[in-house]
């Protein structure tokens, strides 16, 4: 579907605080060194979707006006019911509803609220899951986290989470939300919507928490760094090139055969879809990058950065409910010689297995390194994302920054008309990003990658991704 097929009209704008004020020991949480080192300004969206269930618009056809005041009603009292089990979730997921404070180093708990959007939508779900187009979907999340347009602004002044309740034609619900990457990472962010849609299913009967309740104290583990207060990163400037963001679909079976080619490589242990599937898009896109530049694909390194999830990779394992940002970056570049012979190749390609082993090796190399024992060292901590920043920083050299959003509980998340039907990301419009989530099966998925439309047009014709991989399917 077309990007100006879709009309969003909304309806209201609001602003929902906890429904329980934020205790005053807690209105005052110091983020962590590992919150530091993130852009204040950047933020991550997630879209649910939920097929029509007949509980708010009938068929649709020959509507009095009687018929439409009922709906209207209905609506309302739809919108109402996720407001107020949002207003309960958040008294768990307090910082959320807060506010930046000037040095961007603390969050001022003092029940600001987030951002609360109500919008219809002139279309149906069946022609969003057509052929979903990720430019298409971010009209259905608000925009949050540019406060001018341009990347500058005061950051203080936004809300943390914003959400937004798409109503379609037929029935079906979106909901879209914007976290700031500054005070969550994806696992908190999934443990929120999780927490909100127990809230909203149980309707507030259970006197118990409903869900996994975050505890925000990852600075007591991870100190901060006074001088990183004063040193924000600069938001990056909008430049002259167009980045789209296609859709590409891994099915599990086609996974499975992608893993068993690579099973030699990766002996003893099998790699993890993730693995492969991030491999196999690295390679692609560095061959796309070399014909769309014409520089030879041996002649650049290519760097290879990612996230690491740092709650299981401490002894003892930190619990799941540390909220916050609880990740390490970790890098690994493709020199020259890795790529050897390649620029005196006529086909310009990689070889797979040679480049996913020796990914795999630089991962754990670096996972056996990093800092995981406490007392935690932030300023090696510091000094090592410094290091990444470096090795990627060569102005020559071809960038890939994928994330997994993998494994998280987002097809679980049942506000009470049932699970979502499909769970995707809308266009971030950052350069040379991927992003993967799970297919509704849990086994295949979902690779949202933004990159220029040069190196798009000839990473989507690659003939080695075309047999793992499927361009924009219909998502039904």
């Amino acid at each position: 579907m077309a990007p100006d097929l879709i009309k969003v009209e909304i309806i209201e704008r609001q602003t929902v605080k906890p429904s329980s004020p934020t205790p005053h020991p807690l209105r005052t949480l110091q983020l962590s060194v590992l919150d530091q080192m993130l852009p204040s300004h950047v933020y991550f969206p997630t879209l649910l979707f939920y097929p029509a269930n007949n509980n708010i618009t009938g068929s649709g056809g020959g509507a009095t006006s009687t018929d439409t005041a009922a709906m209207r009603m209905k609506e309302r009292d739809y919108f109402q019911h996720l407001i107020q089990s949002l207003a309960k979730t958040l008294t768990h997921f307090y910082p959320l509803a807060g506010r930046l404070s000037k040095g961007h180093d603390i969050v001022q708990c003092t029940d600001d609220g987030a951002e609360f959007v109500t919008a219809r939508v002139k279309c149906s779900l069946s022609q969003i899951f057509e052929h979903p187009d990720p430019d298409m979907l971010t009209g259905l999340v608000p925009a949050t986290g540019q406060p001018d347009g341009d990347g500058d602004g005061d950051a203080t002044t936004l809300p943390l989470l914003a959400v937004q309740a798409n109503l379609f034609e037929c029935g079906g619900m979106a909901i879209g939300l914007n976290f700031s990457h500054r005070v969550v990472d994806g696992t908190t962010s999934s443990a929120l919507i999780s927490c909100w849609a127990k809230t909203a299913l149980d309707d507030g009967h259970d006197d118990q928490a409903p869900f996994m309740v975050p505890k925000f104290d990852a600075a007591s583990y991870f100190p901060p760094l006074d001088f990183l207060n004063s040193s924000q990163p600069s938001p990056p400037k909008l430049v002259d090139i167009k980045y789209i963001t296609k859709r590409f679909v891994f099915d599990a079976s086609k996974i499975a055969t992608l893993q068993s080619h690579l099973a030699s490589a990766l002996a003893p242990h099998a790699p993890t879809r993730v693995l492969v599937v991030s491999a196999l898009i690295w390679k692609c896109a560095m061959e796309a990058s070399s014909k769309a530049s014409n520089i030879p694909l041996g002649s650049r390194p290519s760097s290879f950065k990612m996230a690491m999830d740092l709650r299981r990779r401490f002894e003892p394992p930190f619990p799941q409910n540390l909220g916050g940002n609880v990740v390490a970056n970790l890098v690994v570049v493709a020199t020259p010689s890795l790529l050897k012979g390649q620029e005196e190749s006529d086909d310009e390609t990689i070889d797979l297995k040679d480049l996913v082993a020796k990914l795999r090796k630089g991962l754990e190399q670096q996972k056996e390194t990093y800092p995981t024992k406490l007392p935690f060292d932030s300023i090696k901590a510091w000094q090592w994302d410094q290091e990444c920043q470096k090795l990627t920083g060569n102005a020559d050299m071809y960038r890939l920054c994928p994330g997994s959003w993998c494994r998280f509980p987002f097809y679980e998340a049942n506000f009470g008309w049932g699970k979502p039907a499909w769970v995707s990301i809308p266009s971030i419009g950052l350069k040379d990003l991927v992003i993967l989530i799970d297919k509704r099966d849990g086994k295949g998925i979902e690779a949202m990658l933004s990159v220029s439309e040069e190196i798009m047009e000839h990473f989507e014709s690659n003939p080695e991704l075309l047999k793992y991989a499927s361009v924009n399917p219909r998502v039904m």
